[in-house]
């Protein structure tokens, strides 16, 4: 491994430019992850604009302090207002607001915010050895295994990430839909523009995420924020004891490692990373029945894990051009927009911005463990400020901004129609990750499909004589087919249980 890159990526975080923006995104993303429902993905879809205008490093550097600040800005009101300001902290409700019903947040808070910084910098670490050599591998892809690999990603998130998963399919098939309107790449043909001049390059990225993630949270917390209840005025023993510590370091250790490996994993994440680690620490314990009563470790595994899958999930972006969840999939958005494409090549080719948004992790995860003790009052006021006051000014940067991105009007008409319908898609539990996702990697998709169709002469055979290509479709069949394959094992296994046993002769 030459060192060399990898050390220059810390004089580009240490530019003073980069510190300062370091330290703007993780405040930022730990102010977004206290406000209840406006998450990681949302404030970056509604920060895009404000990037154009700085180096991509500095911007990609800002939005992944978001986006693993916000993990542990969400465990606040998790644990003192039991109302999760992020998906990936809803087990965190369980025993931390059981501790802060037993005068024990500071406590909570505090060994979240350790395992926080100790299950990101793990992953940071593994992550500075794995990643170069997951690109170094994926030199080898041709369009064909493209094709494989944007197929088996967008049904991995479709099929492992939270909620209905046949409501997921049906956003990501919406998502492919969006994908195709414009001209035609490969014959110049217009798809979908209705005779519509704004439609014939096709719809833009930033609008969709804004809308989707920005405008329709908006519109959905208003509608939830009444229900949530009155914050404490003070929060006192923030420093764990000694026993908290000693009885938390098996948790903080199992949950960083588990959340690296299900953070690489496309539909993984942060939120699958925590439902994880928690089931794995009270299937463990010895006594079980402490987890919902306020057992430390159902606070510890959690954040830990959560905040290891953040940071693992760069590897498939970075290194890959894939993005493993609905937040990955804006960052690559705002890459794209920065005219910086993801993939194994970035390595070679971009070393300052690869190391160096790897290498802002550590110094962010410092600021992250520097701040979040001692601000945890100032986040409690913050939580007091009613949501018909931040919804409007939020509204009003959402729409200035994307009209700065291109002058548009039609643009802000596209951010109401998307916010629109990320507001109905919350209301009938469709989750907008999958529809994003799959409209990035949409054309990423179809223009390598049909390049690997003209390499093959039109046989789609020609996937399977590819060992890579093969293997990701025999996966990709898998996937697909083992909820029905796990029914009929459990069904064989029911009525092999209930036949009579015949007695010996």
């Amino acid at each position: 491994m030459d060192l060399a890159p990898v050390l220059n990526g810390f004089f580009v975080v240490l530019e003073p430019t980069n510190l300062l923006y370091c330290l703007i995104g993780v405040l930022v993303g730990m102010l977004i992850g206290v406000l209840p429902g406006l998450g990681p993905a949302a404030t970056i879809a509604i920060l895009l604009p404000l990037t154009i205008g700085l180096e991509p490093v500095t911007s990609i550097i800002m939005l992944a302090g978001i986006f693993y600040g916000a993990q542990y800005g969400g465990t606040i009101t998790s644990v003192l207002l039991k109302l999760p300001g992020e998906a990936s902290t809803v087990v965190t409700v369980f025993d931390g607001y059981a501790m802060a019903r037993q005068g024990k947040a500071g406590t909570a808070l505090g060994i979240a915010a350790i395992g926080s910084f100790i299950g990101g910098t793990v992953s940071i670490v593994a992550l500075s050895f794995v990643a170069p050599l997951v690109a170094s591998f994926a030199l080898d892809f041709g369009p064909p295994e493209y094709t494989a690999l944007a197929l088996l990603g967008i049904l991995l998130v479709s099929t492992i990430s939270s909620g209905d998963r046949v409501k997921a399919l049906i956003a990501a098939a919406a998502g492919l839909l969006l994908a195709t309107v414009g001209r035609d790449a490969f014959t110049g043909a217009e798809r979908f523009t209705f005779d519509n001049l704004n439609l014939a390059d096709g719809l833009d990225f930033v609008p969709i995420a804004m809308g989707l993630f920005g405008l329709g949270e908006i519109l959905y917390n208003l509608e939830e924020r009444h229900r949530a209840v009155q914050a404490p005025s003070t929060v006192a023993n923030v420093w764990p004891s000694r026993k908290d510590l000693r009885q938390s370091s098996g948790a903080i250790g199992r949950g960083s490692v588990l959340g690296f490996f299900l953070g690489i994993l496309p539909g993984g994440g942060a939120t699958l990373s925590s439902l994880a680690a928690y089931s794995m620490e009270k299937r463990r314990s010895k006594t079980p029945e402490r987890f919902g009563k306020g057992a430390i470790e159902g606070v510890a595994g959690p954040e830990s894990a959560n905040n290891a899958a953040a940071t693992s999930s760069f590897i498939p972006l970075l290194t890959l051009g894939i993005p493993a969840n609905a937040t990955m999939a804006v960052i690559f958005g705002a890459l794209l927009i920065q005219g910086v494409t993801p993939g194994p090549r970035l390595v070679e080719e971009d070393p300052e911005l690869f190391w160096g948004v790897i290498n802002s992790m550590y110094i962010g995860n410092i600021l992250l463990l520097i701040m979040s003790i001692p601000l945890v009052g100032l986040f409690v006021r913050i939580l007091r400020v009613r949501a018909t006051v931040l919804a409007p000014i939020t509204v009003m940067i959402t729409l200035v901004g994307v009209y700065t991105v291109r002058n548009s009007v039609f643009d802000i008409g596209l951010v109401i129609v998307f916010g629109v319908l990320g507001y109905l898609m919350k209301k009938l539990g469709f989750d907008p990750g999958p529809l994003v996702l799959a409209f990035v990697l949409g054309s990423l998709l179809e223009s390598n499909l049909r390049r690997s169709l003209l390499i093959f002469e039109g046989d789609p055979t020609g996937f399977l004589t590819r060992p890579i290509s093969g293997t990701l479709l025999v996966l990709f069949v898998l996937v697909a087919l083992g909820p029905l394959l796990s029914r009929l094992l459990a069904r064989r296994r029911a009525e092999t249980s209930d036949r009579p046993v015949k007695e010996p002769v």
